[in-house]
């Protein structure tokens, strides 16, 4: 089928309501617009659905929702799941909710429980709920931090991690088969809800959720030796952090909670920020000015699903700073085992689980403090995997989890990153690091001097033009052809090719295998500890590259940074 003749397909449905056949219409001659939007179906991969809101096939809007969730509802059925039943929850985006309620609509019409959040909750606590009601699945709508134009459909598993490859590719194939209005089975809410088949989850889980948290702190006790002085800042960027983000600091002792008042409306539209990002210090401008008149060191992020956490600390010298992710993630690890450590709690084969794109200064980190370093795919399910291993095992006992996009995870009662956690500990980690008469920012500097100097960057180069993935695929291919040798004036020690599966020494041709399933990354393993890595999108016409630099000092790190950053682009031809 044609995009014009999906397009009118649409239009001439029944099964269409007038109020999308308009927007269609709208849409007149723009071509364009026409053919982005019903060229296909909104890609089904291992994170679920994102797409731009709007009627169309390759948009989100609620009949693709509602056809998602059938093909869900069908695996769900395939494995006599029906009992078990399926958590949802949403975030603050718009439609979030009225996505929600399809879901489980369509999950009722075809005789499949659920237990839906009475609001917007954090995601790591429908991770925590769909385990403790020993559900099947779990749906989130959201699209994390992208844009106020985008919302998406994440798909959890029993065990409380994003969705298995092999289940969402069962999906996506069940997909094709289904035609998105006469396959797809739904009914009216009030029907789904008087009979039974939904079930609302209010205050009681948040209750269960905030002591699961509570109970990853190392030592309370030094917030209650702070909290009279100590004050921090926070901001949920209009999203689902805004109650349970400072309830938690609350409990754990902190007296001073302050909040962004105009970032903790809870709105769609995201006003105060061009993008509900923790990672952009543009979002932080208000909590800074803030922050400035109220002589405060620490502000905290959370993006709108409360999944990452981000934050801005203040320097000697009086200005306001952001610390990436990569840097926050090598503070916490560093205070969880020494802190541990000291307090008799730190497991003897405590194991820490990172993603191959995050910083190699974690190594740096472990080796010295003798603790296991795990690598995994980029995705935080891949972390969550390594902690259902773990538990089945014993081999390791999980301590912390962490990416370089500000995900992290103390603890093993979610299976996803938790920026309630994440603020919770940055803010002991903060008191702590308070009552020896330093900052966060001072502490970073320390544990350059301690493991060496580190920086990171990540570069996102967009292939223009509806061919873009297809110049993706050629540069690839092309990579695999041809090892470089030498890489910014860097010696390639070897190269990891995690599509093949190979580890190549460049010196002697040796291979040996990664040990982790099939991805389309090269990974370049460079002299004196720094790397390059390519990963393309799988969904956008995108290529990342991942630029990690190790030298002699914070100067060195910049200028091998700016040189591998051109190595890069010029690798694959930007």
């Amino acid at each position: 089928m044609t995009y014009q003749q999906a397009y009118e397909a649409w239009l001439n449905s029944p099964a269409v309501d007038e109020q999308t056949k308009q927007e269609l219409r709208r849409l007149g001659s723009d071509e364009r617009q026409k053919e982005y939007r019903f060229m296909k179906m909104l890609d089904f991969g291992t994170a679920g659905l994102r797409g731009i809101l709007g009627a169309g096939l390759n948009m989100m809007n609620i009949y693709t929702v509602r056809y998602a969730t059938q093909g869900l509802a069908d695996l769900i059925i395939q494995c006599s799941g029906q009992e078990r039943g399926v958590c949802i929850a949403y975030d603050s985006r718009h439609m979030s909710k009225e996505f929600a309620m399809e879901a489980a609509c369509v999950l009722a019409a075809n005789k499949i429980k659920s237990f839906l959040f009475d609001e917007l909750r954090p995601t790591p606590e429908l991770s925590f709920a769909l385990r403790e009601l020993g559900c099947i699945a779990g749906i989130n709508i959201t699209a994390s931090h992208n844009p106020k134009e985008y919302n998406g459909y994440k798909v959890y598993w029993e065990d409380g991690a994003q969705l298995p490859p092999d289940h969402a590719a069962q999906i996506s194939e069940r997909l094709k088969q289904l035609d998105i209005f006469k396959d797809v089975h739904t009914c009216a809410s009030k029907e789904a809800i008087n009979g039974g088949w939904i079930t609302m989850l209010g205050v009681e889980m948040d209750e269960k959720y905030l002591q699961n948290v509570l109970l990853q702190s190392v030592d309370a006790q030094v917030v209650r030796q702070c909290a009279d002085q100590f004050q921090v800042i926070f901001t949920p960027f209009h999203g689902a952090g805004y109650r349970l983000v400072p309830e938690v600091l609350r409990r754990l002792g902190m007296k001073h909670v302050l909040t962004v008042p105009s970032q903790m409306v809870l709105d769609g539209d995201f006003p105060t920020v061009k993008s509900p990002n923790p990672e952009d210090k543009a979002g932080f401008y208000e909590a800074i000015d803030m922050a400035k008149a109220q002589d405060i060191d620490l502000i905290i992020g959370t993006d709108p699903d409360a999944d990452r956490c981000g934050i801005v600390v203040r320097r000697g010298n009086g200005s306001y700073v952001t610390l990436s992710g990569n840097q926050v993630g090598v503070l916490l690890l560093d205070y969880l085992i020494r802190r541990r450590r000291e307090k008799g709690t730190l497991p003897a084969n405590s194991a820490v689980v990172k993603s191959i794109v995050t910083t190699n200064m974690a190594k740096a980190v472990c080796d010295k403090q003798g603790v296991t370093l795990i690598d995994v795919l980029t995705g935080f399910k891949f972390i969550g995997e390594k902690i259902k291993e773990f538990e089945h095992t014993g081999e390791y006992t999980y301590l912390f989890g962490f990416e370089e996009s500000y995900g992290y995870l103390a603890g093993t009662y979610a299976r996803d990153k938790d920026a309630v956690v994440a603020a919770m500990l940055i803010c002991e980690m903060a008191c702590w690091y308070r009552l020896s008469g330093k900052g966060l920012y001072e502490a970073m500097q320390d544990l350059y001097k301690i493991y060496g100097w580190y920086e990171e960057q990540v570069i996102s180069l967009t292939m223009s033009g509806l061919d873009g993935l297809q110049k993706m695929k050629q540069i690839a291919a092309k990579l695999r052809d041809n090892y470089p040798s030498v890489l910014g004036g860097l010696n390639v020690l070897r190269v990891r090719d995690y599509l093949n599966g190979n580890i190549t020494d460049m010196n002697t041709g040796e291979q040996t295998s990664t040990g982790l399933p099939a991805s389309d990354v090269m990974f370049y393993e460079l002299q004196g500890g720094s790397a390059l890595i390519v990963r393309p999108s799988g969904t956008e016409p995108k290529i990342k590259l991942y630029i990690m630099a190790c030298g002699e000092d914070a100067q060195n790190c910049a200028n091998i940074c700016k040189t591998l950053a051109e190595a890069g682009k010029q690798l694959v031809g930007a």
